[in-house]
C-alpha cells in the first residue's frame, strides 16, 4: 500500500525529479589520469560535492565537500548566483559549478558567496580570502591564478591567495564585467562572461552595460512590506543591453575588441584555444545573419573568417565554433535541407544525420552528439546517440537504443547513457574505447515504470509518446491527456525512462497520455524546426490536433474528454488549445504561460516573429490575449486553471493576468493559482508536489463523463 510519505507526487519533488544524487559535470584530465565531476550523497541531497574519479583502477573519492568547507553553515546565495542559478535551470545546492585549470589538476568554484579551489590530485580544497560575493571563479590554463567576479568587477588573485586585484572595475551600477547578460545566459546558452588566454597572461572580458535595457518590478503581493526587485528585462522590440569586449591583462591594461556591433549586436560565442587566434560569433538582431570572427588580442582587430546568412533564422550550437588542432573552423550549418558537421568549408556529415552539438574536437576526429537526419532509413524515435567523425566516415559510439551524451579527453571518454528500459542515467568510462569504470548513482529508484510506445502520427509523422495506464489491459476508450512542451529548444518524445515519469504517473490516474513533438521542436531537420516562422500559434497546435487524432485511430480515445497540460511554451500551447480549438480540447492546465508575446524577450520572440513595431499583425495573430476566441460567444467555454510564480522574472506574471483580465472581460470561467515566491522553475518541494495532485484534481472535475439518462 502507497502511503502519502512515498506517494509519487512527494517522492518525484524530494527527489528534484529523481535527479539528486546522479553524477553531472564531468571533466576529463588530458592525460586521461582522472575525471573531476559533481555529485550529492543520496536521492534526496540537494548538496553537490565535488568528486574525483581515479583511473585506471577507477576510484572514486571525495575533493571538497560543502558541509566540511562551510562548517555547517547555511548557505547564503548572492542575488547574482540566484539568478545565474534561475537562467541555467539550476535547482541544486552545495557546489553546483566548477572551472579546472588546463591539466585538471586545480578546480575553483564559489560556494556560499565564497572562493575556495581543490587541488585535484590531493584531494585537498581551501577558501582564498578575497572579497565577496564571489561569482563564477576560473582558474588560469596553467593554474597559478583565478579570475572571478565580484561587485560587477572582474577581479584575479593568486591560486595561493595572494596578490589580489581588479582587472576592470564598474563604471556605473548598471556596468558589470565578466558576467553574462540576461539574454546571452537566457536564450544563448552563454552562462560566461570571461575567457583566458591559453597563455595564462590576458583573458577576454565582457562589459555589459544595462543601462539601454527598460526596468521592470517584480513584487511579492503576499508580502507588501518588501520592496519590489527592480530588473532589466528586454522585451521584444525593446533596447538591449549594451555589450562590448576588451582583451585585458594581468596588469590591467585593456584593448576593446572592434567589429561592427550596430549591425552584429550579439556576443554569441567566444572561444579561446593554443589552435587559433581568439575566435567569436556575433549575430544579426534579426538572427539571419553571423559573422565568425578571429581576433587580434594586440590590437582588438577582428578578421571575418566565415559568414553565414539563413532566410528564416541561424541556429546556435553548443561547442562551436571552435578551431581544430590543425587551426580549421569547427561549425554546425544547415545546408541542403540537413544540419551539418563543417571542418573548414567541407562539410563531413549528411542528411543521415540531424548534429546537435560537438562535444569534443580531436586531432583525428570530432565527436558529436546527433538524431536521424532527414534521410536517414530509421527514424530512431526520440534516441541520441554520440559518433566519431572525420574525414574517412562516421563512426557511432553509443550503441544501445537511448539518449546519449559524452565527455572527452586524453583518449578517455565519460559516456552518459539514458534508457527506456532502466531508470536514470548510466555513466560509462572508457579507455581508448575500452570499458574502465562505471560512475556510481545515488539517484532514487522512481518505482515507476512508464507504459510507453514511441510512435509517430498523422501525415507528417509527428514524433509521439502514447503511455496507457499499468493495470489498464481492456479496450474501453479512456479520457486524454496531451502533455507537450511543443515548442523550440524543448524535446519531449525521449527514448529514456526518467522523461515520462510524470505523464506515466498521470497515466496510472486513468487518462491515455500522449507527448507529441510537432513542427519547431528539436531534432528532425532544420525545416521542421523552422516551419513555425511567423505563424507560431497555428503550427504548434495544428500538430497536436493531427497527432491526436491520428492516434485516436489506433489507440481507444474518447475524444470527447480531451484536456492538455503545459508549463511555458507549453503553458502556451495550452492555452492556444483550449480557445482556438475547444472542437478538440475540453479543458487546460495552463502553466507560466507567454500569452501576450510583446512582454518575452528579444533574441527568443525576435527570431520567430520579427520586430513587433514592423510586425505587429503577427503578434496579434500569435498572442494568446488578442485571441478572437476569447470573445466569440458562440465558442464553447471550456475550464481553464492558469498557474503562474509571482517571482518569475523570465514569464512574468503579467502574461497570466492578462489572460485572466481578457477571460474575464470576455464572460470565461477559469480559475488562476498564483504561486508566492515561486520563480520560473517551482524548486520548493511542497510547492512541486501539490502542483501535481492540484492539476488532477482539476482534470478529474473537467472531464467527468457526461450523466446520461
Amino acid at each position: 500500500m502507497t502511503t502519502e510519505a512515498d506517494s509519487f507526487p512527494r517522492r518525484h519533488a524530494r527527489t528534484q525529479r529523481f535527479t539528486l544524487g546522479a553524477p553531472r559535470a564531468f571533466t576529463v584530465a588530458p592525460d586521461g589520469s582522472r575525471v573531476a565531476f559533481l555529485r550529492s550523497g543520496s536521492g534526496t541531497d540537494r548538496a553537490n560535492s565535488l568528486w574525483v574519479l581515479d583511473l585506471p583502477d577507477g576510484t572514486e573519492r571525495p575533493a571538497a565537500d560543502p558541509g566540511v568547507l562551510l562548517q555547517g553553515a547555511t548557505e547564503e546565495l548572492p542575488a547574482e548566483e540566484r539568478a545565474r542559478r534561475e537562467r541555467s535551470r539550476e535547482g541544486g545546492a552545495g557546489i553546483v559549478g566548477y572551472a579546472t585549470d588546463g591539466a585538471v589538476e586545480l578546480a575553483s568554484f564559489a560556494l556560499s558567496g565564497r572562493l575556495f579551489t581543490a587541488e585535484l590530485r590531493a584531494g585537498t580544497a581551501r577558501e582564498l580570502p578575497v572579497p565577496g560575493p564571489v561569482i563564477d571563479p576560473r582558474p588560469s590554463p596553467d593554474g597559478r591564478h583565478v579570475a572571478y567576479v565580484c561587485g560587477g568587477a572582474l577581479r584575479v588573485v593568486g591560486a595561493d591567495g595572494s596578490g589580489d586585484r581588479a582587472l576592470a572595475e564598474p563604471e556605473s551600477a548598471e556596468v558589470r564585467y565578466g558576467l553574462a547578460e540576461f539574454i546571452a545566459a537566457e536564450e544563448m546558452a552563454r552562462s560566461r562572461g570571461f575567457w583566458w588566454a591559453p597563455g595564462s597572461d590576458r583573458l577576454l572580458v565582457a562589459r555589459v552595460d544595462d543601462t539601454p535595457v527598460r526596468q521592470w518590478w517584480i513584487s511579492d503581493p503576499a508580502h507588501p512590506g518588501r520592496e519590489p526587485n527592480n530588473v532589466r528585462y528586454p522585451a521584444a522590440g525593446t533596447p538591449n543591453a549594451d555589450v562590448r569586449l576588451f582583451v585585458i591583462g594581468l596588469d590591467g591594461e585593456r584593448t576593446e575588441v572592434a567589429w561592427d556591433r550596430a549591425r552584429y549586436p550579439y556576443l554569441a560565442r567566444v572561444h579561446w584555444s593554443a589552435a587559433g587566434a581568439p575566435l567569436l560569433l556575433v549575430q544579426a538582431r534579426d538572427q539571419r545573419s553571423q559573422l565568425y570572427l578571429a581576433v587580434d588580442p594586440a590590437t582588438g582587430a577582428t578578421r571575418m573568417v566565415h559568414a553565414d546568412e539563413d532566410p528564416t533564422w541561424l541556429e546556435l550550437f553548443a561547442g562551436v565554433p571552435c578551431w581544430s588542432p590543425s587551426g580549421r573552423l569547427v561549425r554546425i550549418a544547415d545546408e541542403g535541407g540537413a544540419r551539418v558537421l563543417a571542418v573548414g568549408e567541407r562539410p563531413l556529415t549528411s542528411g543521415q544525420l540531424h548534429i546537435r552539438a560537438v562535444l569534443d574536437v580531436g586531432s583525428e576526429d570530432v565527436l558529436v552528439s546527433a538524431s536521424a537526419g532527414p534521410e536517414a532509413q530509421s527514424p530512431e524515435i526520440g534516441e541520441v546517440h554520440v559518433y566519431r567523425v572525420n574525414e574517412l566516415g562516421v563512426e557511432r559510439l553509443s550503441q544501445e537504443p537511448g539518449v546519449h551524451s559524452a565527455v572527452r579527453a586524453g583518449g578517455v571518454t565519460v559516456l552518459v547513457s539514458a534508457a527506456l528500459d532502466r531508470p536514470g542515467a548510466r555513466v560509462q568510462v572508457l579507455s581508448d574505447g575500452k570499458p574502465a569504470a562505471t560512475v556510481r548513482s545515488y539517484a532514487e529508484d522512481p518505482g515507476l515504470s512508464p507504459r510507453v510506445t514511441l510512435t509517430e502520427g498523422g501525415a507528417r509523422r509527428i514524433p509521439c509518446a502514447v503511455l496507457m495506464p499499468r493495470d489498464y489491459h481492456g479496450d474501453t476508450p479512456l479520457p486524454v491527456l496531451l502533455d507537450p512542451y511543443g515548442g523550440p529548444h524543448g524535446q519531449r518524445v525521449a527514448a529514456a525512462h526518467n522523461a515520462h515519469l510524470t505523464s506515466q504517473w498521470f497515466a496510472d490516474q486513468g487518462f491515455a497520455v500522449i507527448v507529441a513533438d510537432g513542427r519547431g521542436t528539436p531534432g528532425r531537420s532544420p525545416a521542421w524546426e523552422k516551419a513555425i516562422r511567423d505563424d507560431l500559434a497555428a503550427v504548434v497546435l495544428q500538430d497536436q490536433v493531427d497527432a491526436l487524432h491520428a492516434l485516436a485511430e489506433r489507440y481507444p480515445l474518447d475524444l470527447d474528454r480531451v484536456a492538455i497540460r503545459g508549463w511555458s511554451f507549453g503553458g502556451y500551447l495550452a492555452a492556444l488549445a483550449v480557445l482556438r480549438r475547444p472542437d478538440v480540447f475540453h479543458a487546460a492546465v495552463v502553466g507560466a504561460p507567454v500569452t501576450d508575446l510583446r512582454l518575452y524577450d528579444t533574441h527568443y520572440q525576435e527570431r520567430y516573429l520579427g520586430d513587433p513595431a514592423e510586425r505587429p499583425e503577427v503578434y496579434r495573430r500569435n498572442s494568446v490575449i488578442d485571441d478572437a476566441g476569447l470573445v466569440d460567444p458562440a465558442e464553447p467555454h471550456r475550464p481553464m486553471m492558469v498557474i503562474h510564480g509571482l517571482a518569475d522574472d523570465n514569464v512574468v506574471v503579467a502574461h497570466s493576468l492578462r489572460l485572466s483580465s481578457a477571460l474575464l472581460a470576455a464572460g470565461r470561467p477559469h480559475e488562476v493559482l498564483p504561486l508566492s515566491g515561486v520563480t520560473h522553475m517551482t524548486p520548493q518541494e511542497t510547492v512541486a508536489e501539490n502542483l501535481l495532485r492540484l492539476q488532477l484534481d482539476f482534470l478529474r472535475r473537467s472531464l467527468r463523463p457526461a450523466e446520461r439518462s
